[in-house]
């Protein structure tokens, strides 16, 4: 199974930027989407920028994001 994480570009340095999501921040390399600028949000995988996403499929992305973590909370305190 893949996994891509969708995050929101805070600096941009050639073709290598920085990344963030929930607080977390890493380094992606943006070569297949060069036209990204800070601010834009991308989905990252394995290191690598390789979508731009417009700010509904970014919303919709986060907040199924939202909803898988939401599940986790509620399993995790019935093992409490």
């Amino acid at each position: 199974m893949c996994l891509a994480v969708p995050m929101k570009i805070i600096q941009v340095d050639g073709f290598y930027a920085v990344a963030e999501a929930k607080g977390v921040k890493t380094d992606v390399n943006i070569s297949l989407v060069p036209d990204i600028k800070v601010n834009d949000k991308v989905l990252v995988h394995a290191g690598f920028a390789i979508e731009h996403l417009d700010e509904n499929e970014a919303k919709d992305i986060e907040a199924t994001w939202e909803e898988y973590y939401a599940i986790l909370d509620k399993e995790n305190g019935k093992k409490k």
